[in-house]
């Protein structure tokens, strides 16, 4: 199925050749046939399968559609309020939770013609790099079952990656579609920060979580964050639809591309093989004559993960502040209200959110704020014009996604920090809220290296244009 771009299925399926009903329950087979790898929290079954039937009926009395995803199945992470399955953020605070509404990219893609049909694994409130912090399950690497499969996204990684579904979509907070898109050997793309309406999504980290795609080929991506871009009212957000990705983005009519090598993050700690991989692909783009190739060096982000795990925690803790048992989420009444909060709070979340809260906590209290949250916003925006000066002479940045392959599910559990460490190449991206992709490059002992391209504020079509120009040369 996933072979053929998902313009070439809807083709078919509105020349009646192509049933939508069979091709979502070819998704259920898929699913069944590769449970081992638990991507899945929830199917939405029953509902998918009456959408589905539905389509099929407009085609079979010759009704005519111009919606662009009719009848294509996908997979939505499960933080994406939903109907059809309870909506969990992989966390029990949330386990039995059915969403009033759903979130506003679900609604644009299914208006055209799109069907949800499961919800994906990820870590606990999206906060993870290994989808290992999940309180239901850890979901597999598709190409090492004994190695994780990158977070926070995970199963909606996987989901592509095994070809369940054309493409699935996921959140990006810190690296969270970029880096499983890299363990998994898909295109992972997180656009510039509010292109994409973040309303009935669970909040995370409130100025950098960001709404993206998996897919497995530039057009499928072009394709479906066209159709979940533009101003959202009930997200105020969101940018101007005049920025919004137009399907197909035109390669720019320069003649030349510029490219710049981050040299940041090409230090020691990088993994030789993700090296190697590396060097091979700036090797093919410094022969090719339509590119500039040079190197930056960009000292800001040295800064960037520490800023990271001071700026998320603190609104994490904000936005996980609603979550006390009484208006929302697990709850296990006490004789009082104290014990009541402490239980609920202390039941529902896990490891990973009560040490987000603490460190966010700590970092806006009185005495600290200035030493630590302010601190982190200043040099934030150093950061954000560090990006800025460089992008008035580049066009793009690239540099490895990630430092290493994928590695071994609890390898990293045992030190918060080690796992933390994973972010390091993805996470300044989002304090400065530009468009990033993750392409699939190579492959060390048969586990994918991916490469990131980044591209200035806004100019999401010019960056996903130059990654359909390298598409074919990688």
């Amino acid at each position: 199925m996933n072979s053929q771009t998902i313009e070439a299925l809807v083709t078919q399926i509105k020349a009646g050749s192509l049933s939508v009903l069979k091709l979502v329950e070819d998704c259920y087979d898929k699913i069944e046939a590769a449970q081992s790898f638990d991507f899945i929290i929830a199917e939405t079954k029953q509902r998918a399968l009456e959408r589905a039937k539905t389509l099929d009926q407009e085609i079979a009395q010759g009704k005519r559609s111009n919606k662009r995803l009719f009848g294509i199945p996908f997979i939505a992470k499960d933080n994406f309020l939903s109907y059809g399955a309870k909506t969990t953020a992989a966390s029990k605070m949330l386990a039995n939770f059915e969403a009033p509404y759903q979130a506003t990219a679900i609604t644009k893609l299914e208006d055209e013609g799109a069907i949800c049909v499961a919800k994906s694994n990820l870590d606990a409130f999206a906060h993870g790099s290994s989808t290992e912090n999940s309180d239901f399950m850890i979901t597999k690497n598709p190409y090492d079952v004994t190695r994780v499969p990158g977070g926070s996204s995970g199963g909606s990684a996987v989901a592509v990656a095994l070809q369940v579904v054309p493409f699935s979509i996921g959140t990006d907070t810190g690296g969270s579609i970029r880096q499983p898109a890299s363990f998994c050997g898909v295109i992972g793309y997180k656009p510039t920060y509010g292109l994409v309406s973040r309303s009935g999504v669970i909040a995370m980290s409130s100025s950098m979580d960001t709404i993206g795609v998996f897919t497995n080929n530039i057009d499928d991506c072009q394709l479906v964050m066209d159709v979940m871009s533009g101003q959202d009212p009930l997200d105020s957000t969101t940018l101007d639809s005049k920025h919004k990705i137009v399907y197909p983005s035109l390669p720019s009519k320069s003649s030349q591309f510029k490219v710049a090598v981050i040299k940041n993050y090409l230090d020691d700690a990088v993994d030789p093989k993700v090296r190697a991989s590396f060097n091979v692909f700036v090797s093919k783009l410094k022969s090719d004559p339509n590119i500039v190739l040079c190197e930056i060096d960009l000292q800001s982000l040295k800064y960037a993960l520490a800023v990271y795990y001071v700026l998320g925690p603190a609104e994490i803790a904000s936005n996980l502040g609603r979550y006390d048992g009484l208006r929302f989420g697990y709850s296990n009444p006490s004789d009082s209200i104290e014990e009541t909060y402490l239980s609920n709070r202390t039941n529902g979340f896990g490891a990973e959110a009560k040490r987000r809260i603490m460190i966010g906590t700590y970092v806006l209290s009185s005495g600290y704020y200035d030493a630590y949250y302010k601190k982190a916003q200043k040099v934030r925006t150093i950061i954000v014009d560090n990006f800025k000066q460089a992008f008035l002479k580049h066009d793009f940045l690239i540099g490895p996604t990630v430092p290493t392959p994928a590695f071994k599910i609890g390898q990293k559990t045992k030190h918060s920090m080690d796992m933390y460490l994973s972010d390091i190449m993805t996470v300044a991206a989002n304090l400065a809220g530009i468009p990033d992709i993750n392409l699939p490059i190579d492959r060390a002992n048969n586990l994918p290296v991916g490469v990131q391209i980044m591209a200035n504020q806004t100019q999401d079509n010019q960056l996903l244009a130059f990654s359909k120009y390298l598409e074919g040369k990688i």
